[in-house]
């Protein structure tokens, strides 16, 4: 739509979106864990994302941002142009989509939409699916980091650690927050921060919708985290906290940061505070 008064909202409803299928402008994105959940059956005229296309995917820390020249071709393999409005979901409650919907933040394309609860949501509603594989008309996206805020690197991260306006939510499972679980050199958590698992704010009685927002805005301020203050949110390779960074979007978190590097790279280094 050309109208800025019909873009779709950060977070979509299933009916809301199948609505509006056939619209031109919209570039409706399935990037699964598992390839199999595209073929069995998808939202009509979603194409398919290989989630690791958007990480690194080599070095030390293989889930880094890629590159601005992979980034480029990628998305010119999937359509995208300034004008194009992303709709982003998967098979598992928000994870890659929202990796996917960070990036283009990161990018500075601010037209995007999650569908909320994914594929579950949408089977949950009994909307019709597809099994048709669509491909995208490729174009040529040239891609640069406009929002740099969007992203936190360790060294920012870790100047900031005891102000009283900034916070990390770590997104990891309460074992690996308390150092009882991890592949990594050192276990715990980044001190200071506070932990809410990922899919603690997905529904599964509602096809893995984000939860009732005032709920949880009450769980995130009874640990600290209220949408005036600066949060980092981190997970072992930002999957899970990418999701936690839209949820916080979503809940009026405008200073809502991803530390793409996470537990990866904080975890593996001598010289960062730990905490467990």
């Amino acid at each position: 739509m050309s109208s800025e008064d019909n873009l779709l909202p950060l977070i979509v409803e299933p009916e809301q979106l199948e609505a509006r299928l056939t619209e031109p402008s919209l570039l409706i994105i399935d990037v699964p864990v598992k390839a199999e959940s595209y073929t069995q059956g998808h939202v009509p005229g979603a194409i398919y994302l290989d989630h690791r296309a958007l990480l690194r995917g080599e070095g030390e820390i293989p889930n880094d941002v890629p590159s601005k020249e992979a980034l480029s071709t990628l998305f010119s393999s999937l359509g995208l142009t300034r004008d194009t409005h992303v709709v982003a979901y998967d098979d598992e409650g928000g994870g890659w989509a929202a990796r996917l919907l960070w990036t283009l933040d990161l990018i500075g394309h601010t037209r995007y939409s999650y569908l909320n609860g994914g594929i579950h949501a949408w089977h949950q509603d009994g909307l019709p699916v597809s099994t048709e594989s669509h491909k995208p008309e490729p174009s040529d996206y040239r891609a640069e980091i406009l929002n740099p805020e969007a992203l936190i690197d360790r060294h920012e991260l870790q100047e900031k650690l005891g102000e009283k306006t900034f916070a990390v939510w770590d997104a990891r499972s309460r074992a690996e927050y308390d150092g009882e679980k991890g592949n990594n050199k050192r276990l715990g958590h980044i001190p200071g921060a506070v932990n809410m698992e990922w899919t603690l704010a997905m529904d599964p009685d509602r096809g893995m919708r984000i939860r009732d927002y005032a709920e949880l805005i009450t769980e995130l301020e009874t640990l600290g985290l209220t949408p005036d203050m600066e949060v980092a949110t981190h997970c072992q390779g930002h999957h899970r906290s990418a999701f936690t960074w839209l949820v916080g979007k979503a809940l009026g978190f405008e200073k809502i940061r991803g530390y793409a590097c996470s537990w990866q790279e904080w975890g593996n280094r001598d010289d960062t505070p730990i905490e467990k």
